[in-house]
């Protein structure tokens, strides 16, 4: 099974930071967003990775290579400009290949083993998210979760973590090269029942603004120091 990183956004609410820096090579606990993904796929037994790249990419494919440090072999998916979430995928479907993909965000951190996905099975559905409990600046959640069955109830709602294994075919119809995002497939598929998920309790954060960095860089350290 293949892994893909989406990696190509600006990181707006990041700035200045990310006028010089790309969002997924800002550190935090001592190493940039992207290596600790790197690292956990590769224990996670994942070789090949696409990893889509555009604003500032050339520093990412210069810093992490073929990805050979790792273990890993990584395929770059170039993008003039960003083409959001499912515009990404799309613009990588002959990287990626047939078959299903675990897809990861490449602005969060967490300590989600991705061997539970490799495990995994479609069955010919188009996606299986992984959902956690909604932090404080995310509110009403994105998807309902009754047993493994994902859907668009008012309640109980969770968050999309930005992890999940997908079928290549959740961007069908979308073209090389075109803006599309991902949400509304997820949504579509929850609505036709072609979309499972899990709940995941562990470690989460979702990089968005300087103050979540801080504190998740925060979180690392005292990590590291417990450690020691």
């Amino acid at each position: 099974m293949k892994a893909m990183i989406l990696a190509a956004g600006r990181g707006e609410r990041l700035r200045p930071l990310t006028d010089r820096v790309p969002k997924p090579l800002v550190s935090a606990g001592g190493k940039p967003l992207l290596e600790w993904h790197l690292e956990r796929l590769a224990r996670a037994g994942f070789h090949d990775v696409v990893i889509n790249i555009s604003h500032l990419g050339e520093q990412l494919e210069g810093r992490f290579g073929t990805g050979a440090a790792f273990g890993l072999a990584i395929a770059w998916s170039r993008e003039p400009q960003p083409l959001e979430t499912a515009g990404g995928i799309a613009q990588a479907r002959a990287l990626l290949g047939a078959e299903p993909f675990l897809l990861v965000n490449g602005d969060i951190w967490c300590d989600y083993d991705f061997a539970r996905l490799r495990a995994r099975a479609l069955d010919g559905r188009l996606a299986h998210l992984v959902l956690v409990p909604n932090p404080a600046h995310v509110g009403a959640g994105d998807f309902s979760l009754h047993g493994e069955r994902v859907g668009n109830d008012a309640a109980p709602r969770y968050t999309y973590s930005g992890i999940a294994l997908l079928s290549p075919r959740i961007v069908a119809g979308v073209a090389a090269g075109e803006k599309a995002p991902l949400a509304p497939r997820l949504r579509e598929a929850a609505a036709q029942g072609a979309a499972t998920g899990e709940l995941f309790a562990g470690t989460w954060r979702d990089v968005g603004t300087a103050e979540r960095l801080a504190e998740l860089d925060a979180l690392l350290q005292g990590k590291a120091n417990i450690g020691r």
